[in-house]
């Protein structure tokens, strides 16, 4: 029996506001910036394993669409299908109000 592998895809938009966020916690702490993206990968590899585990997106209108939570920062994912998860984008909720 051949075990299902799921495939992590950030999108471009997702990868550059995390360069901008780790850029921003790196001018303050950079050991802060390097453990911020070490827990966001291992938030990735959970996904993995359980990919409902994001409630389901506020900024979508879509079951699949899904948002996790981190230090105040929301990652919104895309379950593709069985094989895929795409990550969207990252910002503070505060950001999205504007």
């Amino acid at each position: 029996m051949e075990e299902c592998v799921i495939r992590i895809v950030r999108n471009r938009k997702f990868t550059i506001q995390l360069q901008n966020i780790l850029r921003f916690i790196a001018l303050d702490k950079r050991s802060a910036a390097l453990d911020f993206q070490h827990e966001i990968d291992t938030k990735f590899e959970l996904l993995k394993t359980q990919p409902m585990m994001g409630r389901v997106s506020l900024y979508a209108e879509d079951e699949n669409v899904r948002d996790l939570i981190y230090c105040g920062y929301t990652i919104v994912y895309e379950i593709k299908d069985e094989q895929t998860i795409r990550i969207l984008e990252i910002f503070k909720w505060q950001d999205k109000l504007g």
